[in-house]
């Protein structure tokens, strides 16, 4: 399938490198002739420099035998009209990158169906979603929910000394049968790794697993830390994420205090939030950081619109005692940096954007995708259809590709760890655990 993409920053470039490494017909516009140019160097995909709302330059990149549009400039009117436009010269799928809530909000004037958009993706409240589940599961760096929230795929650093450490995975599954969680990747030294019955796990591996979502919380012990309960959260700025991030808390009940430097933003956020303390404050002042109680605090969320100024607050409220910190970061490349500085988990608006976009992609049979931060791997959650060629089977006949793994299989209410002898049947659903080298090939096993 052609699909064009208008915008080369991270969502785009991002989007651009996953697509085309599955062998899709990759076009990026990009009205930044040196971005434009950096991307042609990097990517093996097509590039034109032009506004991506104009008709002649969508034109000259072929929308009209294009099957997909993906509007993620950071410019919402440009992703707009780009979207409407593309709808109109008949393209089937038009995706919409969209900050302004003026654009999708209730009662807006201008619906996502008014305008035929078929998604309009919000990343700052993508966003405070993420960092809401990672908040809720004390141990994690990262949380997806899959299979109708019935099952989690969990991130978590082994420590020294945990249960889990010098042990395969085969004496793991020996010893620990009562816990219901399969390992389905393991990051090592930067690489990673879809294990095998003989993977053993050591001190320092950051370690994915799927697990039922009653049952996360058995899993800490195991990986040598304590469990812990969400009751006061401390948030370093009064960005949008951190707004929505702050209702979703008090709707939980959770006493949640926020710190802004703009004093009228202050104000606007004590109007919208009455549960929540609003101080006028520096994220980075380590006096007003200790006076408000930050050592011993069940979480600090760094949400301020500059990447350094999150990373900065998140370690000085880790050395204050803070039990779990997540900082919010833009940048690609600094993503890696969180596990290696102490910061307990990152969450990338960017990042939230790419996996909407490539849920969408792949609906249909496809019910989740998750595409995780630091690590080169997807989750994906397929649904098996009578016509899907590993149906009827039993797993050690289908010639699973060795870079991905099954994880679990949801059969109605049942859960299902998978081994050799497990037959996979029409109704299904089927979790897959897959490096990018794995993914065509996985999909044709469900197509």
């Amino acid at each position: 399938m052609k699909v064009l993409i208008l915008g080369a920053g991270e969502v785009g470039f991002h989007l651009a490198k996953r697509l085309s490494q599955e062998t899709q017909d990759v076009i990026l516009i990009e009205s930044d002739s040196d971005r434009a140019e950096f991307v042609s160097q990097q990517l093996d995909v097509l590039t034109i420099v032009g506004n991506g709302a104009s008709l002649p330059v969508l034109e000259e990149a072929g929308i009209a035998d294009a099957g997909m549009l993906l509007a993620v400039t950071s410019k919402d009117e440009v992703n707009l009209v780009a979207s409407m436009t593309a709808k109109g010269l008949g393209v089937k799928h038009a995706v919409a990158r969209i900050s302004n809530p003026e654009y999708y909000g209730e009662g807006s004037a201008l619906s996502r169906e008014q305008m035929g958009i078929d998604l309009m993706i919000n990343p700052e409240r993508e966003c405070a979603r993420e960092i809401f589940d990672l908040l809720s599961s004390g141990i994690a760096t990262d949380v997806v929910p899959l299979s109708g929230g019935r099952i989690r795929l969990i991130g978590l650093r082994v420590k020294a000394g945990a249960l889990v450490e010098g042990r395969s995975l085969e004496r793991l599954a020996a010893e620990l049968e009562g816990h219901h969680y399969v390992t389905v990747a393991i990051v090592r030294n930067g690489k990673t790794e879809i294990p095998r019955a003989t993977s053993v796990i050591r001190a320092g591996d950051q370690v994915y697993l799927l697990s039922p979502t009653a049952e996360i919380g058995d899993l800490a012990p195991l990986a040598g830390y304590e469990p812990s309960v969400l009751r006061r959260v401390m948030i370093a700025g009064g960005s949008t994420e951190g707004e929505h991030l702050a209702q979703m808390l008090e709707r939980q009940g959770v006493e949640c205090t926020i710190l802004d430097h703009d004093r009228r933003r202050c104000i606007e956020l004590a109007e919208h939030l009455p549960r929540a303390l609003v101080l006028h404050g520096d994220a980075t002042d380590v006096d007003l950081l200790e006076m408000e109680g930050v050592d011993g605090i069940d979480g600090f969320v760094a949400a301020t619109a500059r990447d350094e100024t999150n990373l900065l607050a998140s370690l000085l409220a880790k050395t204050g005692g803070a039990r779990k910190v997540v900082s919010l970061v833009h940048k690609f490349e600094y993503l890696r940096l969180v596990p290696r500085v102490g910061i307990d988990a990152s969450v990338s608006p960017r990042m939230s954007v790419v996996n909407a976009v490539l849920r969408y992609i792949r609906r249909g049979k496809v019910v989740a995708v998750a595409n995780l931060t630091g690590i080169e791997a997807e989750a994906i959650e397929f649904t098996v259809e009578p016509e899907s060629l590993i149906a009827g089977h039993k797993l050690k006949e289908t010639h699973f590709p060795k870079d991905a793994i099954i994880g679990s299989i949801f059969r109605g209410n049942d859960m299902i760890l998978p081994g050799g002898d497990d037959r996979i049947l029409v109704g299904d659903d089927v979790i897959v655990f897959a490096l990018p080298s794995a993914i065509p090939e996985v999909e044709k096993l469900f197509a």
